[in-house]
């Protein structure tokens, strides 16, 4: 599916209070975000890191959490995820060409 189909769609889907969008979608983000790691924790602790494809089929499912979460919220800010996904990779590969993707700081 094409990133800007799926954040159409999601957009349909969305129920939240309009006023408060981009913090309802930001907190959504990271609520999700972090059911994310708490599969992944407890596929370390239960499971010694090993995923089978019942876990890997449950990420999944939270990862698309995600996704609606990142959509809306670039939505709310007048983008869309064409938009960053491309705005993404030209700072990486400019990052790249100036040997420059290890260390931190968003300018680097």
């Amino acid at each position: 599916m094409d990133v800007n189909a799926y954040q159409a769609a999601a957009k349909e889907t969305a129920i939240y209070p309009k006023d408060l969008g981009i913090l309802y979608t930001t907190l959504g983000l990271v609520g999700e975000a972090g059911e994310v790691a708490e599969k992944l924790k407890k596929i370390i602790r239960d499971h010694g890191g090993e995923m089978d494809d019942d876990a890997r089929q449950s990420i999944m499912l939270e990862l698309g959490d995600v996704l609606w979460y990142l959509a809306n919220l670039t939505s709310e800010l007048g983008y869309s995820l064409r938009d960053v996904a491309g705005a993404n990779i030209q700072k990486l590969e400019d990052r790249q060409a100036r040997k420059k993707l290890h260390g931190s700081g968003d300018t680097r």
